[in-house]
């Protein structure tokens, strides 16, 4: 496909679109990708990231992650910084699944040891974590409770025995983030989500057992570290979101940002990218209701994790954490945070959007949880079914993208496109010649998620690690995959 011409090559990393490039850009926007990641990338990654430049009160670059791919207003794998007294918020740097999320867990036991149990547990798995659209857990709350849920986040959790203390502790945000105030959601986001708690959901969600090769160990102190301690190491890791509650809340404030478009003078190169001012009455309710929206999430997957330790504890008879079932970190992707980082030589607080965009803090950052502080932030990101996922960490270098590196492998192709080339049960039988035992919801749901449908997640890591903005840690393989 066309990369356009005004594209210059910065380092064998990054690609830079000058503020020439578009009337109307404020900053450069950058690529971060290797040749061949760059070929991978459709037009409208170049389109969106050089839009999203546009907008008022940025700051640095508009950035696009490795993994980036054409999304709703900012790419997937966007990122952008704001000014908070002179800049926006937009849903579409956020996106539609607010707080969608990577959560990894280690345990003590072997592949050895769950290879004989391993269809059980995948099995029982997809019993006690409903995938698929309009899945409901078993959570049950009156819309008022779930009001209160959503402004006390992963805690509530804790006080009804979902989960401990330390599996907060290594939550980013350590589960809730403040100031979430549940009069900025409308009834209908309540009405979609409030029997969602404890569900995976569809699409790209996924929960699955992995495990460790020995050559797949590239950091071997820095995995001890994380809870990375042997090859043939079975750990559990999964990914979702804010399920229908999220896409209401995106849904309700694009909706009321457009009809606020003219009264805030926002110059939009696309729908899109409706915004508000950050300091308006709109842009603080979307913020709060935003965070209401990455707190349900926090709860959804604290609530699955215990769903998971039930299972391991009764297919082996023995307490969760006797077995080592011990979270390792839970990251968030789509959100828009308020964070301090270095511009211009002075700190300043910036509104950063990261959109399909994993926050990555390096080693000594104040924000990271003591057992972490030398370590940096652990980074969860995820491969597709048929391939693997990593575990990384942030460094130092992260601070030219804001400490903002890639969330996945970024599709290659659209769902339709995949279902009409991929089957579901050729990719059952597929994977099962691979060593992977796999429960779906769908059929066509599954072929939308084929391994080919994806970039490679081999180059997208080494992208990310080259361009000096993560350290690749752990490569984990998958033997068990649950898909919505």
């Amino acid at each position: 496909m066309a990369v356009p011409r005004a594209l210059k090559k910065i380092t064998e990393t990054v690609w830079e679109l000058p503020i020439s490039y578009k009337s109307g850009m404020l900053v450069p926007a950058r690529i971060y990708a290797t040749e061949e990641l760059l070929a991978a990338m459709d037009e409208g990654v170049f389109e969106q990231t050089s839009n999203v430049a546009t907008l008022p009160g940025i700051q640095g670059y508009s950035f696009c992650m490795p993994d980036g791919h054409w999304g709703y207003g900012f790419p997937i794998g966007g990122a952008a910084a704001f000014d908070p007294k002179k800049g926006v918020i937009s849903p579409g740097g956020i996106g539609f699944d607010v707080n969608c999320g990577m959560r990894l867990i280690r345990t003590d036991l072997s592949y050895e040891e769950i290879q004989p149990k391993l269809s059980i547990l995948v099995d029982r798995l997809f019993e006690r974590v409903p995938t698929g659209v309009g899945s409901t857990g078993f959570v049950h709350l009156s819309q008022d409770e779930f009001r209160h849920v959503v402004e006390q986040g992963a805690r509530w959790c804790l006080k009804h025995g979902y989960g401990t203390a330390e599996d907060l502790r290594r939550t980013e945000e350590n589960g809730c983030v403040n100031g979430a105030d549940s009069s900025t959601i409308s009834a209908k986001a309540v009405e979609r989500g409030y029997k969602q708690i404890g569900t995976l959901g569809s699409g790209n969600h996924y929960l699955e057992i992995q495990v460790v090769r020995e050559e797949n160990i590239f950091d071997r102190t820095l995995a001890e570290a994380l809870g990375i301690s042997f090859p043939g190491q079975v750990v559990v890791m999964f990914h979702c979101g804010s399920r229908g509650f999220g896409h209401q809340v995106a849904t309700d404030y694009l909706k009321l940002f457009l009809a606020k478009a003219e009264k805030h003078r926002i110059a939009l190169p696309d729908r899109e990218l409706a915004s508000a001012p950050f300091q308006s009455k709109e842009g603080q309710d979307y913020f709060s209701a935003m965070k209401c929206a990455i707190n349900m999430s926090f709860v959804n997957r604290q609530v699955i994790l215990h769903r998971i330790r039930e299972v391991f504890s009764e297919v082996f008879h023995r307490d969760p954490f006797d077995l080592g079932l011990h979270q390792v970190y839970d990251v968030s992707h789509n959100t828009a945070k308020l964070e301090k980082h270095e511009i211009g030589g002075k700190t300043r607080e910036l509104l950063i959007h990261r959109k399909g965009a994993t926050r990555a803090f390096p080693p000594g950052h104040s924000e990271l949880p003591d057992i972490y502080h030398s370590t940096g932030q652990p980074v969860i990101i995820g491969g597709s079914m048929e391939t693997g996922s990593y575990l990384l960490t942030g460094v130092e270098g992260g601070s030219q993208t804001f400490f903002t590196t890639a969330h996945g492998s970024g599709r290659t192709m659209s769902r339709r496109q995949a279902k009409k080339q991929f089957q579901g049960k050729a990719l059952i039988h597929d994977m099962a010649q691979k060593g992977i035992y796999i429960r779906a919801a769908s059929l066509s749901g599954l072929a939308e998620e084929a391994g080919k449908a994806y970039k490679n997640i081999d180059s997208v890591v080494q992208a990310t690690e080259k361009a000096g903005i993560s350290r690749r840690v752990v490569r984990f393989i998958p033997v068990g995959n649950i898909k919505g």
